[in-house]
């Protein structure tokens, strides 16, 4: 009999293929790519039309020379890789590396490892896909001439190590950005006024919010217009002039992508986004279910498209409809939020089998997989179902021009609510108006002011991050893990508490992209790059020619930026602070975390110390200096340099100048100072800034 050898990426795929196919087939895994651009020089001839230089990955020659020996053995090899850019990349390096031209050998796909979709596959083999390769080829060459003509220039003005890439530079761009905004955010005042209501004879009482004064929407900003509202209202009454009832719905969510599957698992569960991926591709790959062997539970996890295949929908519909009830079963009439162009080659994230529930697999699975499985699995089932309906019940009141409201939800009906809940949701809010007509006189109990202030916008997380990449069109569904993974390993970023923060080192490297290539950081620039690279997959445009565009400006750029290194003699700066070993002047250098004071006798002597930035303030607790530190993962802040005896701290940068209203540190908030208590909220220009 012939024999068929097929060549997948991992062992689990292997092992969850294997057993669909019968013994006239091998399977063997590449453990990912074999060959790639060599990591000791550039690998691409910019002479010679920008050709690049592969060869074998370092390590990988014993199992390249195992793969041979079973290439040599079979009759047919297929190339099964996963079914996206990468993966016929993948493909295509594996048919130069083990020499298949003179075999037969075909690639086939499949979105989901289950026995119809594998099986079908080879019905449907097909040669390797250039345009996939080549989009491929021309994202890693892009970001292979960025990183290697760039990066040497942070080595000279920063330290050594450092990185630029494509990608990572705008997603380090808008987090710096995001940090200045927040930093420069003045808080406003602003009051809100509610009435503490009560039917005539009733014993409930409920808030109603002030929504309207005579002037028109009610504004309040300060603390005397608040007190001129209620003595107005003070011997006022409040009559009923509405009552309104509507039914609402609330659609069902569609099923997940890649970003909207890392944002919810994010939100959710607090996974990271390379967490998310890694367990992702567990499920897909495939996991040992007892009796089963091993199955994969969901479909490819590298997507931005919400289409569900028909059969899936089919089954899930039928589900529903045993489950829930006929009631249950969504329309189908869903749309996507956004007119943007999609790679609609896979199916949205979904289980391979929905009566495969998330409780039949909770003892196969480890508790993180079961978690994000459940997810999934609920998500899709949801995304077949009905929208929740509410019964909303609005009551307006006034006095002298002045109209409060209050609401009353009642959900009717559950709908895709069954099975995915959504966050700050509440279950049933009781009827609180069905004693009450045009007629009920109203008891006002008491007025309840508050004071207020805006909130500056909320630092990025790593599923708002890829929400905000995915809004602007950078990166694609398999780049949104690994960009954010390289920013933190790098350390140009720090998570804390699910927030990422700019680190001393992230601030210097975006002040040298942005100010020696804009065009790098730039978002639409990298936005309309996808765009080309999509085009070069669809066969419209030659991977060379985009390169070949691209490639003089970051040139020019690069040779400017050396010109301008070549006037900055780059020196240690020598500071007052004297080497406790040898006597000699310590002096400012780069670390991993930042900056350091080092002894410049190295070697001889090893000495070092913490630097700690004067900024000419006194800590308001002990008269001491306030210096600029860092916390042990590398976010700034301003602290007294006599902690642990002194514990003052801020994250915004302290002024000498003092709050003319209450006495507190002011903080410097851009060109405007403002008072560090929060009750306080008073603001004043910079004056320093301005002089």
């Amino acid at each position: 009999m012939a024999k068929n050898l097929v060549i997948v990426e991992s062992p689990a795929k292997a092992k969850t293929i294997k057993k669909f196919l019968g013994s006239n087939y091998e399977v063997i895994a590449s453990n990912g790519h074999i060959r790639d651009l060599p990591k000791s020089q550039m690998g691409i001839d910019v002479e010679n039309d920008f050709e690049p230089k592969y060869i074998t990955i370092r390590g990988k020659g014993e199992l390249l020379a195992a793969l041979r020996k079973e290439v040599k053995k079979a009759d047919k090899v297929y190339l099964a890789t996963d079914p996206d850019r990468e993966g016929e990349a993948i493909s295509w390096h594996l048919s130069k590396a083990l020499k298949l031209e003179n075999k037969k050998y075909k690639r086939i796909t499949f979105n989901e490892i289950t026995k119809n979709a594998v099986k079908g596959s080879l019905k449907e083999a097909r040669d390797i896909d250039m345009n996939l390769v080549d989009a491929q080829q021309a994202r890693r060459v892009l970001d292979r001439l960025v990183g290697y003509e760039i990066s040497p220039l942070l080595w000279v003005k920063i330290k050594r190590g450092l990185s630029a890439g494509r990608v990572q530079s705008v997603a380090l761009r808008l987090i710096c950005d995001r940090e200045e905004e927040v930093n420069s955010f003045i808080p406003e005042e602003y009051w809100t006024l509610e009435a503490s209501i009560r039917p005539k004879g009733s014993k409930k009482a409920f808030l109603a919010k002030l929504q309207k004064t005579p002037e028109g929407k009610a504004e309040i900003h300060s603390r005397e217009k608040m007190e001129e509202i209620l003595k107005e209202l003070k011997e006022a009454r409040l009559e009923v002039k509405e009552i309104k009832k509507s039914v609402r719905t609330k659609k069902a969510p569609l099923p997940f992508t890649t970003s909207t599957l890392q944002q919810e698992a994010a939100r959710k569960l607090n996974f990271a986004t390379g967490k998310t991926m890694r367990i992702a591709q567990q499920l897909y790959e495939g996991v040992e279910i007892k009796g089963k062997g091993s199955i994969g539970l969901i479909t490819y996890l590298r997507t931005d498209s919400v289409r569900i295949s028909e059969e899936a929908n089919a089954s899930a519909i039928d589900y529903i409809e045993k489950q829930y009830g006929k009631e249950y079963v969504g329309s189908g009439k869903q749309k996507t939020d956004n007119g943007k162009k999609i790679q609609d080659a896979h199916e949205a994230i979904r289980p391979t089998d929905v009566t495969l529930s998330p409780v039949k697999l909770k003892e196969a699975l480890s508790r993180d997989q079961f978690r994000l499985y459940q997810l999934i699995y609920n998500r899709f089932l949801a995304s077949r179902m009905e929208a929740a309906k509410y019964e909303r019940e609005t009551l307006k009141l006034e006095a002298k021009g002045y109209e409060f409201g209050a609401a009353s939800t009642k959900l009717i009906f559950d709908g895709f609510m069954a099975v995915y809940a959504i966050e700050d949701e509440n279950d049933e809010l009781k009827n609180l108006f069905k004693d009450i007509d045009e007629q009920t006189e109203i008891m006002v109990e008491e007025f309840i002011d508050k004071q207020h202030f805006t909130q500056p916008p909320a630092h990025f997380t790593e599923g708002s991050l890829v929400k905000k990449l995915e809004e602007l069109g950078i990166g694609r569904p398999s780049t949104y893990a690994p960009t954010i993974s390289t920013i933190l390993a790098r350390r140009y970023v720090v998570k804390e508490n699910k927030n990422l923060y700019v680190t001393e080192l992230g601030e210097a490297v975006n002040q040298i992209m942005m100010k020696g290539f804009p065009v790098i950081v730039n978002t639409e620039f990298t936005a309309n790059m996808e765009s080309l690279l999509d085009k070069i997959e669809e066969g419209v445009i030659d991977w060379k020619t985009v390169v070949s565009n691209f490639y003089p400006d970051l040139n020019e750029a690069v040779s400017a930026a050396n010109k301008e290194l070549e006037h900055i003699k780059i020196e240690d700066e020598v500071t007052e602070e004297i080497c406790e070993e040898c006597g000699r002047n310590l002096v400012i250098k780069y670390g991993p975390h930042g900056k350091f004071l080092a002894c410049p006798g190295f070697p001889e002597c090893h000495f070092t110390k913490p630097y700690y930035e004067k900024i000419g303030v006194e800590c308001p607790n002990c008269g001491k200096d306030v210096v600029l530190k860092k916390t042990k993962k590398g976010r700034k802040y301003y602290g007294c340099i006599d902690n642990p005896n002194c514990d003052f701290m801020s994250w915004q940068r302290p002024s000498a100048e003092k709050c003319e209203k209450c006495g507190s540190i002011m903080l410097i908030k851009g060109n405007k100072l403002v008072c560090s208590n929060t009750e306080c909220g008073y603001v004043q220009e910079n004056k320093k800034e301005h002089s």
